[in-house]
């Protein structure tokens, strides 16, 4: 990250920016965490990365017994109006008991952490044999990068078409704050984890935006786009959808 980048631009670029407002986008990827975690639902349940803990308020509304995790102290303060066991802290280093969680989540946060390798072994070792991990990350196939890109000394928003699409090394140039990953990249990140892969996938967004802005046409986008999940079009899909089972103790 750019050392002379404005203080507000480099924190929303390096660590994302929380879901604020509950919609279709984040009714749908809840749902598909109730139907992936069962039982576990009803148990401990850690979120890594829980924002101002829109997902916090709906684990509890749903009988779970929540903690939550972010990077930003401004967020956990947001989110402890859900459930008194949120923390601040970081996702290579997990303050939690191995062996500890029914389920661990985690939505579109991987991609922003220092070591994603190792965030993601904390997240196993947290978790209970038996447990699961959940998570959302992007997809590298998308066509458009959607954090914006650092050109020029300037931080630009929105969505990039094709950036995804460059060779690794001028992709990450393009976008130092943030990662992006194919299947291959994360299966990688689990190598000697003791782990199984339960549900691997990529899902299309809810564009919701667009639905706001122009509800017909949107409405038409997002059923195409949804309807083709699980075809080979799939892989130009906004987001990765992991269910990780953990397979013994650490």
């Amino acid at each position: 990250m750019p050392s002379h980048m404005p203080d507000n631009l480099a924190k929303a670029a390096q660590r994302g920016e929380p879901s604020y407002v509950w919609r279709a986008g984040q009714d749908r990827r809840f749902r598909m965490i109730e139907a992936w975690a069962g039982p576990r639902m009803q148990a401990s349940v850690f979120e890594d990365g829980c924002g101002v803990g829109a997902y916090v308020k709906r684990f509890v509304e749903s009988g779970s017994q929540v903690t939550g995790m972010d990077i930003e102290l401004p967020r956990c303060v947001e989110a402890r109006h859900f459930s008194e066991m949120i923390f601040c802290g970081a996702g290579e280093a997990l303050p939690l008991p191995s062996n500890s969680q029914d389920l661990v989540f985690n939505n579109e946060v991987i991609e922003h952490v220092q070591n994603d390798r190792l965030a993601i072994a904390e997240m196993v070792r947290t978790t209970k044999p038996g447990g699961r991990v959940i998570f959302f990350c992007p997809n590298r196939w998308y066509p458009f990068e959607t954090h914006g890109i650092y050109w020029r000394g300037k931080y630009h928003f929105g969505n990039k078409l094709f950036v995804n699409y460059l060779p690794r090394v001028w992709r990450d140039k393009l976008c130092p704050h943030v990662n992006v990953y194919t299947r291959r990249d994360l299966k990688k990140l689990f190598t000697g984890l003791p782990v199984k892969f339960i549900h691997r996938a990529v899902i299309f967004g809810a564009y919701d935006n667009i639905i706001e802005r122009h509800p017909r046409s949107g409405k038409i986008l997002r059923a195409v786009l949804q309807g083709l999940e699980g075809s080979p079009l799939q892989i130009f899909g906004l987001s990765h959808f992991w269910v990780v089972e953990k397979t013994a103790a650490q």
